[in-house]
Parts: C-alpha cells; structure tokens; sequence
C-alpha cells in the first residue's frame, strides 16, 4: 500500500523517529522528523560503512584523501540546505540538531561543513535568505561565510591551513 503525506510525498520508508520519503514532483527522496527535536540534541550516531579515498555524492571527507560513507543507510537522504538544522560529526560519529526540528520538518545539513571539494557540485534552491547558489565545498567559500556554520573538525583544520599558507 502507498502512503501519501499531505505535502505531495510518498513514504519511503519509516526508521522510528524519522521516514524516508519520495517527493513526487522532483523524484528527491528527504528525511523528515516524526517528532519534534531540541536544539543541540543527539539526533543519532553513526558508524563508518566504507572509506574511499575519492570523494563521491554519497561521502563526506574526514582528512585529506579519506572520505566516508555512514549507515545507518537512511542518512544519506538528509538534503543540503543552506540554514541547515542538523551537523554530522565526523569525529564523534554522531548527528546533532542545530535548531529546534518539528514533528514533519525536513532534516537538512550544509554540505560544505564535511567536504572540502565536492565530487559533484550543484546548484541550490533551498530558498533560504542567504542560500548560496552554486554548492562546490568548503574549499569554494570565503572564511566568512564558512564562520557562519559548524563545520566538521576536518574542514577547520583545512581553513587554519588555507590562512596559514595565506600568510606566508
């Protein structure tokens, strides 16, 4: 049976606290919240499936040649934004909420906060104030703007690197 939700998407499929669902004028498929979350709260953990030393659309990278795909399988349907509100912590495995989420909101994060040069750039429609058009990685943005987001450990590391071979 196909179940529909009021907004014009097919549930995919249901992983407790969240669903994976087809948005039926795009083909996208999102993760949404079936409760609503706090700000700063553990979402969930995660756990390396695969290290590549490519990136790919389905990776973030977590050091300079070493990019990661997680499971749970269901995560990888969490959609960029550019007013995320959620963060991947590569470092302590875990995912948490930026801002308070409600009960049928999208989860999204900003891509650029784990990757540094993306395998497959795009343009945005998240049609937020300050969305940023073309999305390419960290690499591509001013150190302004990435100052505006939590970025992952690996991503500051590369920023303090960039501003230290700028001085020199």
């Amino acid at each position: 049976m196909t179940t529909l939700t009021e907004t014009g998407y097919r549930i995919i499929s249901n992983h407790g606290n969240v669903e994976v669902r087809l948005n039926l004028a795009n083909n996208q498929k999102a993760l949404f919240a079936l409760k609503p979350f706090r700000a700063g709260e553990l979402f969930c953990t995660f756990s390396i499936k695969e290290i590549f030393s490519e990136p790919s659309y389905l990776t973030f990278q977590v050091d300079s040649g070493k990019h990661i795909m997680i499971e749970p399988e269901f995560l990888q349907y969490i959609n960029h934004s550019c007013s995320p509100n959620t963060f991947f912590d590569s470092y302590a495995l875990r995912m948490i909420t930026l801002k308070p989420i409600k009960r049928g909101e999208e989860l999204t994060w900003f891509y650029p906060s784990g990757e540094w040069d993306m395998a497959q750039p795009f343009q945005c429609y998240c049609g937020c104030p300050n969305c940023l058009g073309e999305i390419k990685g960290a690499a591509y943005l001013a150190k302004s703007v990435l100052n505006q987001y939590k970025l992952t450990r690996f991503i500051q590391q590369q920023l303090h690197d960039r501003s230290n071979e700028e001085r020199a």
